[in-house]
């Protein structure tokens, strides 16, 4: 009897399947809120130079904080001050409605800045002042996160191959307690990027395996259910550790209530039952590379994967400009995710995997290209525009997620999921850092994030449909021709 007969006769998914997932729910709830975090601790509030060093004791003193800033700095195109520049001297003539540039002169700040805190009282911005030249430093922050994401996930993976899940578990939940706690209360910049890379690393491990401070709060609930949490009975049998993976089938069996169908399963027995698996051929990421269709599916689909994280999280992390409250802006962006995953599945029994995967990235595409001749003013039209390419954007994200692993034959699917996972965390790394580019052009970010989207959506069409057809298990299987069942009908 195989290992996975054994595990099918104990009730593949009971009661006890449904309490473990409970209890990892306790950490998982915390990824989403580090994954986005950025949009809080990274606003960039409304602010212009400090410009008290232009007080010369005379008329200066004497003007109202309007007439201030009118004099001390210059005005942008839709006439609010700048926020990078300021007069070597008091422009006074400008109270007069007089635009003379004679004599006129622009620096950077030299002061440091003011911020409006009327929304946000302090971020990452305020409290090292990472604008203008320095505002590159503060969208790394997210950058440098997801790379200790990308970074942790082949860690976790092979330390919880090495020494086990469950205690790999417990590193990953104390681990990001630590450096989320470290990173709420570092002194300087540096410090802070550190440990949250260290943060989004260890979380990495919560993600393969199963706001600062209150973002990590759950973990510390997470770190009190672990003892409930059994080591997986897979892993135990590969180390030879018959006896407690005996003990943990028959937990789970008893809260199962399929103790019946265990009398003649023995600590031997198990060790049998995984023998097949041990001596089957190892397959690498290399396999994905060797032959024409497996090449040509893992290339599409990681361009696919890289392009679903990109344009997602470049929705995602860019919430300003929408004349809205951020944090009203969020609410709206997460409540439309549920609605539209629950869709999806209704969706894509009727249309098939390919369709609704292509089709949810060109249309999300197409709202990034709308918005991109909407001007701010418009906030509603663009408020509206912008939550349904997010929508779309997320049901990009879950179609992916089912048809990646109905694509790869199983003896390289996951092999295929870590590749494309490698790449998804790639392009999410990436997305934060396109936002610099509107010093180039104002609206190449938009352009970007448009053209990647309908790029990947037009590669999703080079990818195998699997609605309704039967899941390749050997590279073989996705070599040869395939022979559809109405065909096989017509030929009898």
């Amino acid at each position: 009897m195989k290992f996975d007969s054994i595990l099918s006769e104990i009730d593949g998914f009971g009661k006890f399947q449904i309490k473990l997932v409970l209890i990892q729910m306790l950490s998982r709830i915390t990824l989403p809120c580090h994954f986005l975090l950025n949009n809080f601790m990274a606003a960039v509030p409304s602010h212009h130079c400090n410009i008290t060093a232009l007080d010369d004791g005379g008329i200066f003193g004497n003007l109202t904080q309007e007439q201030k800033l009118v004099v001390g700095i210059p005005a942008e195109r839709d006439g609010a001050p700048s926020s990078c520049q300021m007069f070597s001297n008091p422009q006074y003539q400008h109270l007069s409605g007089s635009n003379s540039s004679e004599d006129t002169f622009t620096v950077q700040c030299q002061n440091g800045w003011v911020y409006d805190n009327s929304t946000f009282k302090s971020t990452l911005a305020t409290e090292w002042d990472l604008v203008c030249s320095r505002k590159g430093m503060n969208k790394a922050t997210a950058t440098i996160f997801f790379l200790g994401v990308m970074v942790g996930a082949p860690l976790f993976g092979f330390l919880s191959d090495r020494f086990g899940r469950r205690k790999l578990l417990l590193v990953s939940y104390l681990s990001s307690m630590m450096f989320a706690v470290l990173s709420a209360f570092s002194p300087s910049y540096i410090m802070f990027v550190i440990m949250r890379f260290f943060t989004g690393m260890s979380l990495a491990g919560i993600s393969i395996i199963s706001i600062v401070l209150t973002a990590t709060s759950p973990l510390i609930l997470a770190v009190m259910a672990w003892r409930y949490l059994p080591e997986s009975a897979r892993w135990l049998l590969a180390n030879g550790k018959a006896d407690a993976a005996h003990h943990y089938i028959m937990k789970c069996a008893e809260m199962n209530n399929r103790t019946k169908c265990m009398d003649a399963i023995t600590p031997m027995v198990l060790l049998e039952s995984v023998q097949d698996e041990t001596t089957d051929k190892k397959y690498t990421i290399v396999d994905l590379f060797k032959t024409p269709n497996i090449r040509k599916l893992s290339i599409c689909s990681g361009i696919v994967w890289y392009g679903v994280a990109f344009t997602y999280y470049g929705i995602s992390l860019n919430i300003t400009g929408f004349g809205l409250n951020p944090y009203l802006t969020q609410f709206i962006f997460a409540s439309i995710e549920m609605p539209m995953k629950i869709g999806v599945y209704v969706f894509l029994e009727k249309v098939g995997r390919k369709p609704g995967e292509m089709g949810a990235l060109l249309l999300t595409g197409l709202c990034l290209f709308i918005n991109i001749f909407v001007g701010k003013d418009r906030w509603i039209i663009r408020t509206v525009v912008a939550v349904l390419g997010k929508a779309l954007s997320e049901a990009s994200f879950t179609i992916m997620f089912l048809f990646t692993t109905e694509f790869f034959p199983t003896v390289v699917r996951q092999n295929g999921l870590g590749y494309t996972s490698f790449l998804a965390r790639l392009g999410v790394s990436i997305s934060p850092l396109i936002m610099l580019l509107e010093d180039v052009w104002h609206l190449l970010p938009a352009v970007t994030y448009c053209t990647v989207a309908i790029g990947s959506g037009l590669v999703t069409s080079l990818l195998p449909e699997t609605l309704n057809t039967r899941l390749p298990e050997l590279i073989e299987d996705i070599e040869k021709p395939r022979v559809q069942s109405t065909r096989r009908k017509d030929i009898q």
